[in-house]
């Protein structure tokens, strides 16, 4: 349950510039759920937060790591830090476009989709 908390904690402290989370998706572990009553309770954790133990919710955002398992393959893992960063943000640049996302990051461009790849492969 320590943790489960401290993780937790570590994680919401992270986001303060993009603001807590609305949602809280976890698997149905008591330790996650007393974890973040304690967070509440202590403050840490905005009351409004809302936790939602549904495994299927979970499974979705588990789901994610198939299209990195498929570039890894077998072996699992990558060499250095530097291809795992650019192989990540490529991956989440292209996932976005197919979301249609482009428009939230860029809004009023006249064409969204050039400036997240551009602003995503810059940085690199």
């Amino acid at each position: 349950m320590a943790a489960a908390k401290r993780f937790l904690a570590k994680t919401l402290r992270s986001n303060t510039i993009t603001g807590f989370p609305r949602v809280i998706n976890t698997d149905k572990a008591p330790s996650l759920a007393r974890a973040i009553a304690e967070l509440k309770s202590e403050g840490i954790c905005p009351q409004t937060v809302e936790h939602r133990q549904v495994k299927y919710l979970n499974n979705v955002i588990e789901g994610d790591h198939g299209r990195l398992k498929r570039i890894l393959g077998p072996k699992g893992a990558f060499k250095n830090r530097t291809s795992v960063y650019r192989t990540l943000k490529g991956m989440e640049a292209m996932h976005s476009l197919r979301k249609g996302q482009g428009a939230m990051f860029a809004y009023g461009q006249p064409n969204p989709d050039a400036v997240i790849v551009s602003r995503v492969f810059q940085k690199i």
